[in-house]
Formats: C-alpha cells, structure tokens, sequence
C-alpha cells in the first residue's frame, strides 16, 4: 500500500453493515462491483425490486433507503434506484425494499392496498417501484400534496396505465381526500356476513342494495367509490435501534472494499480524499454513482479504483453570505433543492438577489426523479462536464466560482467559464485535484437572469438544448451593461455564446435586438449538417427561442417597474392583447391542474345476478402480488443448481463480412464456460414466421448492428459479461449499408411481392378532379419499451432431448416450433411456460428468438440451466421496434371537400428480415382510407429490405401510421379550402352499408353516431370557440382542440392469417369444487386471465374465488395463436 494511505486504510476488506427489512447483514467480502438490486435479487432472494433500465431512468428498481444524517442529527429517508446503487455504498444503512412494508399473507400497506383498488397495475413490473417512491414520500411527509405526489414520481415509468389511476390512488393519502370515503359504509363497519370476499381477502363490492353494488362501478378510479384503510404513519417500522446506537456513538473510520476486479474507497475527510487523488488520479470520485455507474454497468468501462466522497462532511455544506451562496461539492440535489426553498421562502434575500436560487430550482426540478436528485451531488454534475448538463449554463452564466483542493496545496480557484471546459467531457482541473465547492452569487440590482431547457420528454429527461442567460442593465434604463449566456447542446461542451455577449453590450432592450442576436447566435454556435445528435434546425430554432423568451420576460418585468420600453402590443391590432395575456412564464412544476379529463366506465345492469362478474371492473387477479412485489416474472425464477449464464456476441458493423471470431481472451476470463456459435446448432440454423430469412447464429456475414454471432456461457452474469468484451471480431465492411426508407429507395431493396391495392381507374379520376393536393409524410419508429426486458431461462430435462423453457413471450408455440427446429427434435419434446409479462405491446411475439434460440443451443451443449436475460440498451438494439413508414400521395377532390381520387405510395422500413413487416404494410394499406369513403384508389406498397434490425409488430399493426398519413392529406384538402377540418372529415365519412376499399360492407357501423355523441358530450363546439378567443388574445401561449374520428380493424387477417383467429382452453375441476383454467393466451397487463376467470365463474355459476389460473403453457393447451391482434378475450374467452 503506498505511503500516503498506510495508517488510514487496511490492507484487507473492511466488514460491511447494513439492514435489509430490519434483518441485519454482516457483508465479510462486499464486491464493490455489486449493485444494491444484484445484492438484493440473488444473494437475499428479494425479486420484488426489479431490473428495468439499468440506469436509474425507469424507477422499477426502487427501494428506500434510510440512514442517521450525523450533521443534521436525524434520520432521513431516501428513495434510491438499486440498480445505480453499490452494495458498498449502504454501509451502516437500513434498506427498505416493497417486500418489508406489506404481503398478500401479512396484510397489505396501505400504499399497496390503495394501488391495488384503484386498479393502478397492469402488468405490474414497474408497480413496486411506484410503491416504494410513494412510501419513501410518506415517510418523510405523512400527509402529502398533489404537487408532492407527482414530484416523488418523476423518477417512476409505467408503460401500460397512463399514470392516472395511479394517481387517482395515492391522491387518497392528501389532506383533502385522507380517510376512508365510504364514511359509515366503510367495510370494516360492516359485519362478515353483509361483505362479499373475491380472491380471498380482497374485498371488491359489498353485498348492501343492489343500488349500491352497481354504483360502486361507475367510476373505480374515483376515491368516493373505493373503500380503503386509513394510513397512519406512526405504525411504521422504526430504523433498527442497534444501527442507531451504533450510528450516534461510534466514530466513522475510512472504509476500503477489495473486489475482484475493483477496490472501493471512503473517505471521511477531505485531507483523506486529496491523498486518494494523489495516489490514484484516475480514479473516479463518486457519490450517487449516476454517472459512473452506467459508465461501467452499460458502456462497459472499467475503473480499478473508485473513490466515494459521500461522507465527507466538509464538502457537503452550503454556507450563505451577503454575495452569494458557497455549495459543497458532496451536496446532493435534494439537499440544496431544500436549502434554495428555505431561501426564497424567508426573509432574508432581497427578491432580486435570488434568481440564480429560482434557476437552480426550476432546473433540478425536471433534472430528474427523486431517486437521482437524493443521491446525485453538484460536484459530479460539473466534474462529469456533460455538454447538456442543466446546472452547468446556470453556473457559468453567473459567473460561479470553482474550488479546487490538492494534497498539501492551497486550495485553487477557477471562474466557470470558457475556459472551464476545454474539450468534450473534460474540465479545468488536474487529475490530482478535487472540486471541494463552487460559489454560486448573486444577482445584483438591475440585473436579471433565467435558465432554460427543452427535451425530448417533459420530466427526467437530457435535453436537446439547455442555456441560462443574465443581463444587467445601466440604472432606470433598458440600456445593456453586461450580458451573459451559457448553452449546452450546441457544442461539444457547456459554452458561452460570446459574440452575442460581446456586441449586445450598450445596446437597448428593443425589438430589433432579436433579429440581430439570430445572426450573433449562428455566428457563435456554427453547427453543421452532421454535428453528433442531428436536429442542426431545430437546435438553433431552440437557442433563439430561449432568448426571445429571456427578452419577453425580462421586457415585461422592465414595464411593470416603469422603465420606458416599447409596448409589444404596438404592432398587435388593437383589442385583440388583454392587459390579461398570459407571459412565457410557466409555474414551477409545470401547469396547474385546471383541465383534467373524464373518463367514462361500462354500467353495470342493476338486474345482473351478483354472483355474475362479467363485465364489472374487478380488480386485476394479480394486483396485490404486483403491489407487493409477489407477483413472479421470468428473471424472479430462484437460481438452479448448477445454472449457467449467457451473454450474446453481437455484431457491431451494420453490414459486412466476419473474418475472424477470436475468442482466445474470454476463454482464460473468469467463470468462462463455453462459447456457442452456428457450428453448434443441431438442427436448422434458418427460420422465421414467415419468411425462413431469420438465423440463429450469423455464419459469414452479418446484415444488422445487434445481429448475434455467438454466445459466451459462465457461471454468473458479471463473469458472462466480461468475458463478451474480451471477444474480438474482425469485419470487412460491405457496401451500400441501407438504413432508411430513403436508402432503399435508391438502391431499390424491397421485400418481395410488392403489394398493389387498387379500386376503379384512380388516374382517370384524378384529371376529372376539381383540386388536387400533393404531400408526403415520414412517420418515425418507436420503442415498444414493454418495462421487463426480455429474457428466458433453459431448462434441460436430461431425458430424450427433453427441453422445458420459461419465456416472457406472447407466442409460446412459436417459440416452442422454433425451438424444436433448432435443436433437430419434435415438438412434444419442448416445453414452454409463461405465467405473465411486464408488458409486451408486440415485441415479444416473434422477436425473443434473438435470444431464446441460442439459449437452448446452449443448454443442449452444456446440459445445465441456461438464463439470458438482455439489457435494456442489448433490447433496444436487437428486438426491434414499431416500423418507420414513409406515404407519398395524390388526392383529388371537388370543390366542396368530397373525396374523388387517391393515389398513395407507402413504405415501411421492414429491417433485416421479413420477421411480420409485410402483414404491418398491409394493415396500413387497409388503414389508409381511415373512415373516409373514397371511391377510386390505387395504392402500392414497398417494405424496405435494411441493415437494421427486424422491426416487428406494435400495438396497431401498422394502422397508426396508415391513418396518420391519412389525415396529413385530409388536412391538406381542408386547408386549401379554407374549411373547417371537423366539416371534411365529416362529409366524408362511411356510412352504414357502405363497401371499403377491400371491399367488407359496413354492418351495424355506428361511426356517424359515436361523432355526433363525442362532439356533444366534450362539447367541441363551444370549446372551439374559447381556444379561438384564447389564441386572439395570447400571442406567446396557444391552445389546440381537434376531433378525429378512427376506425381500426382487429383480429388476424386474410392473406395467411385467417386460421390464427382460433383459440383453446383446458378447465380442471377438483373435488373442493375449485377450478384451474389454463387457455390459450397469455397475460402481459391487459388483464387477460382476469377475465376467463370471469368468464368461467359465469359458465360454471361459481364465485370468481373458486377460479384460479396459474400459467399458459404449450403442454396444456397447444398449437395457440400468439396473444396479438386485439383478439386475447374473445378468442379466448370463447374457449373457455
């Protein structure tokens, strides 16, 4: 050990403490490598917490984590995402996870409870996480706010709810609605026999007056209709008293953790930290580990030593004096959120003094959840020197002072300036030197300063671009004295624009300033065409958009104090501006909450037999679990013995020639098995659903970035990964590499047959038209982004090629079909089981052979367990997405809007391999009328052969994106006439008996009916009315209001399709009288077996308590169509 550390560190590994659910753990060889989730997942067994992102984006994987704050003398509590989180960072931390606060078999919290009613779970993967946010909020705030509420979830994604029973549940724990609502009702007043239990305890409807049964359905999601436990919050789980005692009386001591690949330090003074830096420049300081955590968990970097400041009390003060405020560099987010409150709120600053504090505010506010704001430090924000970071503008627009400390040397001092970031991703300071504060002050009298950011997603996201901006003006003048103003994302760092700061100086706050700073900005940020990140247009549209909002608010403020400015209105005709307007100026959190919508629930008839559940909104047959963290998915099955892991090689060229696979490093890696490639596959190496153009394994080129080319197999999933990066291979690039509909086209690489749809001669009615209009329209791919990452576990059975196999898929026999091809067996060898999936939206109906393939090439080779579970970024990379999709159309039409002729060309990018990207083009081709009655079509339709991976089926199939296209042309047509849009769409419409475009007549077709009612009931008309009188009034806030009606077609269609619309069931009924029902189907949140329950009480005259369903599995009902194509509950349900 060097000398500079004896003394201070061991020479082995320190011991580790910490509690989970108040149990204690004594950690004697902690990995600093291991996060909290791994710890908590494998070594304790507890899968409630789940894996989602793997980047603290998602939320799934949050637990609470509570800890005595020795500075502040009190406990705090602290949502954190486990996945970020190191297991050595929790030393002497109480650690909470969704299975310590409630069970199904102990009784729920009241969290759980009221998100289980509220039906606030679909699939459920991402609700534990949701839970533990909204306990950790409870904890520190027994009786939240609204405001509270959604500032807790920001971190917290769900991809199936819509986040509004969710919300509708836990605005229950306000002061406005705390208590049970049903008042005298409440189930607990009522004795057992007037109650009705379904599913055991879970009560859903009490047996009162049928009146009273069928209004508690009107409207489940409200709070008056759910009947739930109070919360009290002194009945929580106090933080373990032997931590405590330990945490108040004993001295901290520097920590070091020995790993195998890794050693973690911890500091407990700075003097300790400097020699840390000093000895190991390289290494990392970090804290939350929000930067370098996905730097090694997903980039696959590697840091032999880490240094942790987050006990270094002098680095994590924030010190107030007449200029300014001093910010440990250690603070966190949260920490100085609370800090600037306190400041803003008091008495103590003037108000001109605390814009920078505002800034700041309104800037960590949508900076990220609170998962990384309680654990994310300043210091990191700047050392990390992101070019988009939103801190940084703030920072350097006003002027902050950096402190650098270095072993046995004064401490150094840096303004945030230019010169503060050099280069991408790195800073002024030496490798030795440490950022200890930063000074931020501020703003003085006739000075103004504003912060601004616009991403891609409203809450917990990067931005595209980002600026802060001051400006101090000459005393009782508009005239310019000083201006600053910092942007990210228009360079490779944080930058001034220094030509706009150098040549507004003396210059008046008027109107043709703007004009003059759009030149000064290009002149300062001269992106080119290829500049990484792409959007050059639209990054400039935003930099000059964030001063004309700087100059609007800055402008107005200088009119209300009475300096002489031009009035804005001068150029507006009179009367149109109020004295009213709304400013640029948006509250803090975002828009108040004066427009909510409604929602409208299936009645339930009075005269319904109460035994008869079919159609009433029980709740989810799986919600407690979900709420609890019970429910089980693929990744939650316990470890087998002996089970190996697999990681896939993928290719990393989008098209080109493999020369060479050497795999000579991995295989001295440790924990390295085996490695698997093509030569290993014992039956057929090609298939496909439709097309046999799919591979398992590629063999001499490969066509797509993502493509596999091989698997390594080891004995855990840290050791599988590491050796993956050790495999080299060689490519020789081919040429052209297609990516896009527009490349295809030149290159004219299409999937056989091209598909033509034509009624009438559409060309010779087009020159009989009274107008025609001409367009085309790019529709963009999307992330099916289902919150469970794909995944299955292989299970060799060691008897006549037996295979069984746990997969989050929507198709089991496919998956089982392509199984036994691969392995050269019959079908009846292979097993497949499915209990639920953490959503899936089509991408888990054909695309989890990328993975489900070489996985039981792999357990045929090794004959042990095989688990492959895919990151979210290896997902996102290789399974595919929603098809971009290109229209290019001619409509004519006469002069009162009626629709004559339509000519339309349509792409779609189909990736790699046929996969289902023809049936996608052609629900788009059937989609391309909408609801509109066009009498003379021709249409052609291409899907592009690309060096992408396979797109695949999404929800809509395709339809989305043909009706998109159809209403751009729509809109043209009534653009041009100058008519309403409600009016053309309306003229136009199918009505009942008429014929489509692929000829179906239009039976029992309710279209005009369900316009006439939406129109009436939103009351369009009149709301129109009002965004029009609100537009004429505001010239820098708009509103919107539109109606489109929809038309949208289910089930599997003709052109091969026809004989999946067919469905199985398999009912057991024991001698207790209960039933086990297995179908053909599978759940993955849309509430699926929910509903055969129901279905099967009904038939049977039994109470949905007797039913259970355990699983869907090709060994009980085989040969199923896949769970797609809106048909899971009637196909299905007719089986049943």
């Amino acid at each position: 050990m060097n000398d500079l550390l004896k003394g201070i560190w061991s020479e082995t590994s320190d011991v580790l403490t910490f509690y989970v659910n108040g149990s204690k753990i004594v950690e004697k060889a902690a990995d600093p490598e291991t996060t909290l989730l791994s710890y908590l997942r494998r070594k304790v067994g507890l899968t409630g917490t789940k894996l989602g992102c793997g980047e603290g984006g998602c939320g799934a994987c949050t637990v609470m984590v509570s800890k005595w704050n020795k500075d502040k003398e009190r406990i705090e509590h602290l949502a954190v995402n486990a996945c970020l989180a190191r297991l050595v960072s929790v030393h002497k931390c109480s650690i909470t996870t969704v299975e310590g606060i409630g069970s199904v078999r102990t009784g729920l919290h009241a969290v759980q409870e009221r998100i289980s009613k509220f039906h606030g779970s679909q699939c459920g993967f991402c609700t534990p996480g949701i839970v533990m946010s909204m306990y950790a909020l409870l904890r520190n705030q027994p009786v939240p706010s609204l405001e509270n509420i959604e500032s807790a979830l920001q971190g917290n994604l769900c991809r199936c709810t819509g986040y509004r029973p969710i919300l509708s549940a836990f605005q229950t724990f306000t002061k406005e609605n705390s208590g049970c609502p049903m008042g005298a009702k409440c189930c607990k007043n009522k004795d057992n026999q007037n109650s009705k239990s379904v599913y055991g305890n879970k009560v859903y409807f009490i047996s009162w007056s049928p009146d009273e049964i069928s209004n508690r359905f009107v409207e489940p999601h409200s709070a008056n209709q759910v009947c739930f436990k109070q919360y009290d919050g002194t009945q929580e789980p106090i933080f373990p008293p032997e931590l405590l005692m330990s945490c108040k009386s004993e001295v901290d001591s520097a920590l070091r953790f020995v790993g195998e690949n890794v050693t973690w330090y911890t500091p407990i003074t700075l003097e300790q930290l400097t020699r840390l830096k000093t000895v190991f420049p390289d290494a990392p300081v970090v804290s939350g580990n929000t930067e370098v955590g996905i730097e090694t968990g997903v980039k696959g970097l590697h840091y032999p030593v880490i240094v942790t400041s987050t006990v270094v009390l002098e680095m994590a003060k924030i010190e107030v004096n007449d200029t300014g405020v001093n910010i440990g560099a250690s603070c966190t987010l949260t920490d100085i959120k609370s800090k600037f409150l306190d400041l803003v709120n008091g008495s103590t600053l003037q108000k001109h003094q605390m814009q920078p504090l505002h800034a700041m505010l309104e800037m960590i506010h949508w900076f990220a959840g609170d998962q990384i704001r309680n654990v994310a430090v300043i210091g990191g924000n700047i050392m990390t020197a992101s070019p988009i970071s939103d801190i940084n503008p703030i920072l350097m627009a006003c002027g902050a002072t950096a402190t650098l400390s270095m072993h046995e040397r004064e401490d150094r001092k840096l303004i945030m300036d230019q010169n503060f970031f050099p280069s991408y991703r790195k800073t002024a300071a030496l490798k030795t030197e440490v950022l200890s504060s930063i000074f931020l002050p501020f703003t003085r009298e006739n000075e103004y300063m504003k912060a601004y950011t616009q991403s891609k997603r409203r809450e917990d996201d990067i931005a595209i671009v980002n600026c802060a901006m001051r400006v101090q003006f000459y005393p009782d003048s508009h005239k310019v004295k000083e201006f600053s103003a910092a942007f990210g994302g228009m360079a490779a760092t944080t930058v001034l624009a220094t030509s706009v700061m150098n040549k507004i100086v003396d210059r008046k706050w008027e109107d043709d300033l703007i004009e003059d700073v759009a030149l000064w900005l290009r002149e300062d940020f001269p992106l080119k065409l290829d500049t990484p990140g792409g959007m050059v247009e639209y990054r400039e549209a935003l930099a000059l958009s964030f001063f004309f909002k700087f100059y609007i608010f800055v402008k107005d403020d200088l009119s209300k104090k009475g300096v002489h400015v031009e009035n804005l209105s001068q150029k507006i005709p009179q009367g149109k501006i109020t004295e009213n307007e709304e400013t640029t100026q948006v509250p803090l959190g975002g828009n108040d909450h004066g427009t909510l919508g409604t929602q409208t629930w299936q009645e339930v008839s009075p005269d319904q037999n109460i035994e008869d559940m079919v159609g009433r909104p029980i709740q989810h047959e799986s919600s407690q679990e979900h709420a609890t963290g019970e429910a089980k998915y693929v990744d939650d099955i316990p470890t087998f013995k002996d089970e190996l892991y697999m990681c896939l090689v993928t290719s990393e060229r989008a098209h080109a020639k493999i020369l060479e696979v050497d795999i000579s490093s991995a295989a001295t890696s440790p924990g390295f098995v085996n490695y698997i490639d093509h030569h290993d596959v014992p039956g057929v190496n090609e298939f496909g659903c439709i097309a046999k153009d799919d591979i398992v394994f590629a063999v001499d080129k490969v066509t797509c970035v993502g493509q596999v080319i091989g698997a390594v197999v080891a004995d855990t999933e840290a050791h599988a990964r590491l050796a993956v990066q050790k495999i080299k291979v060689k490519y020789e690039d081919i040429l052209p590499k297609i990516l896009t509909i527009k490349d295809a086209m030149k290159h004219g690489s299409y999937f056989k047959p091209i598909t033509h749809l034509k009624v009438n001669d559409a060309e010779t009615a087009m020159k009989t038209c009274d107008d025609v209009v001409e367009g085309e329209i790019r529709v963009a791919g999307q992330e099916h982004f289902y919150m469970e990452p794909q995944g299955c576990l292989v299970v060799p059975k060691g008897e006549k090629g037996e295979m069984e196999i746990f997969a989050a898929t929507q198709s089991p026999t496919e998956l089982q079909d392509w199984a036994a091809e691969v392995l050269g067996v019959d079908y009846n060898k292979i097993v497949v089981r499915m209990k639920r999936m953490g959503g899936g939206f089509g991408g888990k109906e054909t695309r989890f052979h990328v993975f489900s393939n070489p996985a039981v090439v792999a357990a045929n080779k090794c004959g042990k367990p095989i688990r492959c579970v895919l990151t979210r970024q290896e997902d996102m990379q290789m399974t595919g997405q929603r098809h971009p999709f290109y229209g290019k159309y001619k409509v004519g039409f006469t002069k009162e809007g009626k629709f004559v002729s339509l000519i339309l060309d349509i792409y779609n990018n189909g990736g790699n391999s046929t996969d289902l990207s023809g049936p996608v083009l052609e629900k788009a081709i059937l989609h391309a009328d909408h609801c509109y009655s066009i009498p003379n079509i021709s249409i052609t339709g291409y899907v592009c052969k690309t060096n992408i991976s396979s797109n695949t089926a999404f929800r809509g199939f395709g339809a989305p994106q043909g009706m998109i296209i159809a209403e751009d042309w729509v809109w043209k047509v009534a653009t041009k006439l100058n008519v309403p849009h409600e009016k053309i769409r309306e003229m136009n419409m199918y009505k009942e008996g008429d014929f489509t475009h692929f000829g179906q007549q239009l039976e029992d077709f309710y279209l005009k009916r369900c316009w006439e009612e939406c129109l009436k009931r939103s009351k369009f008309t009149e709301r129109k009315s009002e965004v029009e009188e609100y537009n004429s009034k505001n010239r820098w806030r708009k509103r919107g209001i539109s109606c489109i009606p929809t038309k949208f077609g289910i089930s599997f269609a003709d052109g091969g399709g026809l004989h999946l619309n067919q469905a199985g069931a398999l009912v057991h009924v024991y001698k207790d009288g209960s039933v086990l029902v297995t179908h053909g189907g599978t759940e993955m949140g849309q509430g699926l077996h929910t509903k055969m329950i129901q279905v099967a009480s009904k038939c049977l005259g039994i109470s949905v308590n007797h039913v259970y369903i355990s699983e869907s599995g090709t060994n009980t009902v085989p040969n199923t169509s896949a769970t797609a194509a809106s048909t899971g509950a009637d196909l299905n349900g007719m089986a049943v």
